[in-house]
């Protein structure tokens, strides 16, 4: 276990060799050496400013897009579930969000206040910043054709203000500033109807639940669908649907899932991505890449 922080006093919640598996979607990861939740961006910023320069640092949001191996992280997870959820109307159809603020309860905001353009928010499960990080979308939308401005820090706990030139934005893919992390974004919406913004993302979410396994462990979708394909569909086509490693199984459902049937161990999963990368390689001549993030320290017993 680590020794007691000499940081200067911060006001958020400390841990040390807290569990991944209790903030992951897939609830499985071992420990991460210290794990900090702030209170505010000023608390943050006195956090990251005393951390060691060679810390390793990674922010967390729900945990629906990582997968944590089984001896943990070595340095510091700094959790975003329950910080800097803020929610602000500020002028001509624009909002100010929090990276910790849900991407659902952005899209419900968007539906009281009469704008849309959201309306796919309401499919990504996770917190803002993993949106921003990855240019996260669902139901054909993105994250970044909406951004006008991200507000990011570093781990000097200095804060900039940045446009979507500053970064380059790809498909599942932002690049640009790696040594900052997003702390909030302005949107730009358009008017609308709310109520009928309401019923189409219900029609998407219901549409959802019938083809996705909603409610089970998983991390959402695996791997990035390729150009002009799906990984779902070369997954399905290598006979791979219910395929399982231990207690990881590619969901019977929809194949870009993998499911934790109850124990499963991180690297059951990791040996299950790697399987399925190697088998549709060999099957349909296509190399699947990975949407979800994977960290930690490799066991090398």
């Amino acid at each position: 276990m680590m020794a007691v922080s000499s940081l200067r006093i911060c006001k958020g919640k400390q841990l040390f060799d807290e569990p991944l598996s209790k903030h992951t979607s897939w609830r499985v990861g071992g420990p991460a050496d210290r794990f900090y939740t702030p209170t505010d961006i000023e608390d943050l910023a006195l956090f990251l400013s005393d951390l060691p320069l060679d810390e390793n640092i990674i922010f967390l949001g729900l945990g629906s897009n990582l997968l944590v191996r089984d001896k943990g992280f070595r340095g510091t997870v700094i959790s975003l579930k329950g910080s800097l959820s803020q929610l602000e109307l500020i002028e001509d159809n624009s909002l100010t969000v929090g990276a910790g603020a849900s991407c659902a309860k952005l899209a419900r905001f968007c539906q009281r206040n009469n704008l849309t353009g959201g309306e796919f928010f309401a499919g990504i499960p996770g917190l803002l910043g993993g949106a921003l990080a990855m240019n996260a979308g669902a139901f054909g939308g993105e994250t970044w054709p909406l951004v006008k401005f991200v507000y990011t820090i570093n781990r000097q706990g200095k804060t900039f203000k940045r446009t979507a030139e500053d970064y380059e934005i790809a498909y599942r893919s932002v690049t640009g500033h790696s040594d900052e992390w997003f702390v909030s974004a302005d949107f730009q919406f358009e008017s609308g109807d709310g109520e009928q913004a309401a019923l189409r993302v219900k029609a998407l979410l219901d549409k959802r639940s019938q083809t996705q396994p909603t409610g089970l462990l998983s991390c959402g979708s695996v791997f990035k669908n390729p150009h002009n394909d799906y990984a779902a569909r070369l997954i399905e086509a290598s006979n791979l649907k219910g395929y399982s490693i231990g207690n990881a199984e590619v969901s019977a459902k929809h194949a870009n899932f993998i499911i934790n049937t109850g124990k499963a161990k991180a690297s059951d999963i990791e040996s299950l991505i790697n399987y399925i990368q190697k088998k549709v390689k060999q099957e349909q001549g296509i190399d699947l890449c990975t949407e979800v993030k994977i960290i930690g320290e490799i066991d090398n017993d």
